[in-house]
């Protein structure tokens, strides 16, 4: 099979690599589609230096294979499923994951490569995973699928901030993680959903999609005016954020951000209004339940059709990693060859 291996700043090369063995309790996918995520355009770009590293993580495909102890075994996934995949490896037994918080596992996750190389299984044309990490998503498009983890990643944020029906919420940024908040907002009968971003453009689509109104930063408050639960989608408008809180109301820190960044709340007022600010990082295996049947129901395929920017395959990764560090993209997919060729 092929991967595509992150060698330095601007430089991809793709290895041949044997097609893995799944374990008793695994399955064998072959993957058809891989979306770049923020975390590949940093490392392409330098922003972020981990080579060599084989990376991608927002992947869907085929089961080809499965292990013994899971074959044939009632619920369980089956060759010919199509499915989105869970390719953050939990370990179960730190103290994050004893007390329900897998997300934060601190177990470095990822496979290795013939080498010693890191993979993270999403750029290969096959990837071993455990039964248990596999969602079927029905006859839903592969692409879709393979939105399952950033789409899974915004439900947990969701469920960080509280989110109830009815509530007011405002999204600070309107790019791809901005959109997938506002479409679960939207299916959760938010009572209003703000979108706030610089780019007129991403206003414009943001409403064509269900944003109750839109704003620039500068005029979010006298336009949204306050609200229950914002999200911080974007890497800036942390101390906008606070502002928009209303009484009860919560903060989500979605986005990485600068690390010397502070996103803080008066002591007396969160004392008062119990204003809080609180992260969201990655997501739990709940959260992927939910996502992949909004997935196979179909009920966002207009919104995620909306965010396929482009496909390309593994012979011009690098063309798909210079579009995406060049100019805003929502997403962009990496479609391996077939596992044989």
């Amino acid at each position: 099979m092929k991967v595509v291996v992150f060698t330095g700043v601007g430089e991809v090369e793709v290895r041949s690599e044997p097609s893995p063995t799944p374990g008793p309790e695994q399955v064998l996918v072959d993957v058809a589609a891989c979306g770049i995520c923020t975390f590949e355009r940093r490392l392409f770009a330098g922003d972020k230096q981990w080579y060599p590293l084989a990376p991608g993580h927002e992947a869907a495909g085929v089961i080809s294979a499965v292990g013994s102890a899971v074959d044939g075994l009632p619920g369980s996934p089956a060759v010919g499923d199509r499915v989105t995949m869970d390719l953050l490896t939990r370990c179960g037994t730190c103290g994050p994951c004893r007390r329900g918080k897998s997300s934060l596992c601190k177990m470095r996750s990822g496979r290795l490569l013939q080498d010693g190389t890191v993979s993270f299984g999403g750029f290969a044309g096959r990837v071993a995973i455990d039964a248990k990490s596999v969602y079927p998503i029905g006859d839903a498009p592969i692409l879709h699928a393979a939105m399952g983890e950033p789409l899974a990643c915004c439900i947990h944020s969701l469920r960080q901030g509280g989110f109830q029906p009815g509530d007011r919420v405002a999204i600070i940024g309107g790019g791809f993680m901005g959109r997938l908040h506002l479409a679960l907002a939207r299916l959760g009968a938010a009572s209003s959903i703000g979108v706030i971003d610089i780019a007129p453009e991403r206003l414009e689509l943001a409403r064509e999609f269900g944003a109750t109104w839109t704003a620039t930063p500068e005029e979010a408050l006298e336009v949204g005016g306050k609200q229950d639960v914002v999200f911080v989608t974007a890497m800036a408008g942390v101390d906008l954020a606070v502002e928009l809180a209303d009484t009860g109301g919560t903060v989500v820190m979605y986005s990485a951000f600068n690390e010397e960044l502070p996103a803080t709340v008066g002591a007396d007022r969160s004392h008062r209004e119990e204003v809080a600010i609180v992260g969201a990082f990655a997501q739990e295996p709940k959260d992927w339940q939910l996502g992949s049947a909004y997935i196979r129901s179909g009920m966002l395929a207009d919104d995620l059709d909306a965010l396929v920017t482009a496909k390309y395959d593994f012979d011009t990764v690098a063309d798909a990693l210079t579009l995406v560090t060049s100019e805003p993209t929502f997403r962009v997919f990496v479609e391996p060859p077939t596992p044989d060729d």
